[in-house]
């Protein structure tokens, strides 16, 4: 795997991952209401559910654009970089706790992939 679709491919699943967080921050905000009809009118207009929608559909045809020359066996994989980003962005932004779980699942993900991309 080449340098560069091994970057295009983690871009794809830090899309992914920023998007993830942009719902979790339009769920904050949305309506505290049990009304489903209430909910669904704030996230319809909300601005962070729009942008994760838009993260969501760029990442998701880089991702097909990417899989033209990649195995998916070997692509893949790298998904599980999101348990890597989306706790560091969930820290970030939302200001979630990491732990030292989420360090040594992080080193040992980070250490399967290497060994996939080899």
């Amino acid at each position: 795997m080449s340098f560069t679709n091994i970057l295009l491919t983690t871009l794809c699943v830090f899309g992914i991952s920023s998007g993830q967080v942009l719902f979790k921050i339009a769920a904050r905000s949305a309506s505290a209401s049990t009304d489903v009809l209430s909910v669904s009118r704030d996230l319809a207009l909300n601005p962070f559910l729009l942008g994760g929608l838009v993260v969501y559909l760029a990442t998701t045809f880089l991702w097909i654009w990417l899989l033209r020359t990649i195995p998916l066996s070997v692509a893949y994989p790298f998904m599980a970089l999101a348990f890597l980003f989306v706790p560091i962005m969930g820290a970030t932004f939302l200001g979630e706790p990491l732990t030292v779980r989420n360090a040594v699942g992080a080193a040992l993900i980070i250490t399967g992939i290497w060994v996939i991309a080899r």
